[in-house]
């Protein structure tokens, strides 16, 4: 069974960008109720003793809600995890964001109009193909980037009502704009 995982931080050192409100019912209300309906939904069946990443692979277009939640407890934790305050990106990262997307302005451009362009709700990522290469996916609802692909994901924002509406209203622009300032660019090297 799955536990919800706390946060490495505290809420209020991201005030500004994002709200003790917002994570609390982020966090709190959102990512909570996936997991306790995904610790429902495998209880005593094949699925109950897979890792997380097997569920989603394994319910991928078999079992729509247990890939919904399983898919949800991967996608906020990957995001969740990803989020740090002040830090920085290393030369090494920044040297490939430059050789795949011309630099880091155009990567975020790019990458901030592919979460806008997101129809609905679901996620923006970035990811390694398998030839080593940077590439931003966006995927809907429940979808992690690597059932699309050969993709190992890097970092992700979600992009559901639910991560910024209480914030930003309608204005998912301006929130993967303020989320790229607290990415946890260490975790990328």
């Amino acid at each position: 069974m799955f536990e919800v995982k706390k946060l490495g931080f505290d809420y209020i050192i991201f005030d500004g960008i994002i709200s003790k409100e917002t994570f609390e019912f982020h966090h709190d209300k959102h990512y909570s109720a996936y997991v306790n309906k995904l610790n429902d939904l495998i209880k005593g069946n094949e699925f109950e003793n897979l890792s997380l990443t097997d569920i989603v692979k394994k319910s991928y277009n078999k079992n729509n809600p247990v890939f919904n939640n399983a898919g949800q407890v991967y996608n906020h934790e990957f995001y969740f995890d990803g989020l740090k305050k002040d830090s920085k990106m290393s030369d090494k990262f920044l040297k490939r964001i430059n050789e795949n997307f011309g630099s880091y302005e155009k990567f975020a451009e790019e990458f901030i109009n592919t979460g806008v362009g997101t129809f609905g709700s679901g996620w923006v990522w970035l990811c390694e193909d398998k030839d080593g290469k940077l590439k931003i996916v966006s995927t809907s609802n429940a979808v992690p980037c690597w059932i699309l692909g050969d993709y190992k994901p890097l970092m992700v924002v979600d992009v559901w009502e639910h991560a910024y509406y209480i914030d930003y209203r309608n204005d998912r622009k301006n929130h993967i704009t303020n989320i790229l300032s607290i990415i946890d660019w260490d975790k990328l090297g």
